[in-house]
């Protein structure tokens, strides 16, 4: 918490996150990314630019994709909040996890975050993908790895598993 924060008018909110309620209380500017990280204690969620663009903090609200660095916390407390931390069952990976391990995905591990969730929520609504859908699908998040080809080859592969009857989410 910066010090400004700190003399700011703080207010009570609940986080419904990976199916849990947190309780907050945060200053009207704390972003989702920061209240995640910070004040809930989920570090999965990583902030890159901090202005949306590579989309290393997207979560899911209500099941979509959105920027958590540019989301206000109290704003979200209306909304199921999904973060990687959320995807898996437990032990298990989630298809979208499993595909990644299994195709070299995950490169340097910071973008992956991002990465997978919104190829959950990409998923979703198309089971069936083609390379290109899926490359389209993941084009609003960087690797600065740039290990595309395995990102997608690794969205594809959870595709797979997931018209196999792995666990959906």
């Amino acid at each position: 918490m910066s010090d400004s924060e700190a003399r700011e008018e703080r207010h009570e909110a609940v986080l419904r996150v990976n199916g849990v309620a947190y309780p907050v209380t945060v200053p009207a500017r704390r972003l989702l990314s920061d209240c995640l990280r910070e004040d809930v204690g989920l570090t999965g969620t990583h902030v890159g630019c901090e202005h949306g663009v590579c989309g290393a903090c997207t979560v899911l609200l209500d099941g979509e994709p959105a920027r958590s660095c540019l989301t206000f916390a109290l704003t979200a407390a209306k909304h199921e909040i999904t973060t990687v931390e959320g995807l898996s069952d437990g032990e298990k990976l989630s298809p979208e996890q499993q595909g990644f391990k299994d195709c070299h995905g995950l490169q340097c591990g910071f973008c992956t975050p991002g990465f997978l969730t919104v190829a959950t929520a990409f998923l979703r609504e198309n089971p069936e993908p083609t390379e290109d859908e899926a490359r389209e699908a993941i084009g609003g998040n960087l690797c600065r790895c740039t290990g595309y080809q395995n990102i997608v080859a690794a969205v594809m592969r959870a595709a797979e598993l997931r018209r196999e009857g792995e666990p959906t989410q």
